[in-house]
């Protein structure tokens, strides 16, 4: 049997990442891992996330179990890693990066901080993430020697079946049209705080634009996103376009 395809995606929070998740599951020929860095992070890190009790007891916390789980056989031709740059904390070895396919998501982090703010505290972690995806980028960049694809949300959004189409075409798998639709509802394949953070994408059958939120008019916030901006910006001049 050929080894699967394992593919990284990595993203920041409040991204369009779990319907990516929805739309590559929906092929015939993968399975899905969502966020298996999550109780390793809120382990390392002592945040008080939503459910977090949950999810500690629902994930592995050492990191090395999870790139064991990552890199184990599995039945699918395709494996889709949904990850969370900011879960990637400095006590995760990088070796198993060499058996992965990888791509970034993107997303004007206004949006992302606007969204994000509505469901906790933790304001930092869009920074922390798109700083840390930056560096991501770069590490696999440097591996590979070549730059990996990177897309953005807004262009996803607006054209998918194209920009489907060019990412396969860059990860070397084929598009399949059953990526641009999916069943509503939730997955046993979702995290356990999906009843917190999934509460729109279940109610999807298809890629569709989230609805624009206002920024909170605060000075933090303001300061936040100007510290975002340069990395978000870099990443951007990357990606991939479907015109």
């Amino acid at each position: 049997m050929m080894p699967p395809v394992r593919i990284a995606m990595w993203s920041g929070p409040r991204n369009i990442s779990t319907t990516m998740m929805r739309s590559f599951e929906n092929r015939p020929d993968c399975i899905v891992m969502d966020e298996p860095f999550y109780a390793h992070y809120l382990q390392k890190t002592g945040l008080a996330h939503p459910m977090r009790q949950e999810i500690l007891q629902a994930q592995p916390t050492d990191a090395d179990d999870v790139i064991e789980k990552i890199g184990a056989p599995h039945d699918a031709p395709v494996l889709f890693c949904k990850l969370m740059t900011h879960h990637l904390t400095d006590a995760v070895p990088t070796a198993w990066f060499e058996r992965m396919r990888h791509f970034f998501l993107i997303r004007d982090p206004a949006q992302m901080l606007a969204s994000y703010a509505a469901k906790t505290d933790d304001h930092e972690s869009v920074l922390v993430s798109l700083k840390r995806e930056e560096e991501l980028f770069d590490q696999v960049m440097q591996l590979s020697g070549e730059i990996p694809p990177v897309i953005d949300a807004q262009d996803m959004l607006a054209n998918p079946q194209a920009m489907l189409t060019l990412l396969c075409e860059k990860l070397d798998i084929c598009f399949r049209s059953e990526m641009l639709h999916w069943p509503s509802g939730p997955r046993d394949s979702d995290g356990i705080w999906a009843s917190h953070w999934y509460g729109s994408v279940n109610t999807s059958t298809g890629f569709r634009a989230p609805a624009t939120m206002p920024v909170p008019a605060r000075a933090d916030f303001a300061k936040l996103l100007e510290a975002c901006q340069p990395h978000y910006d870099r990443l951007y001049s990357q990606r991939l376009t479907a015109g």
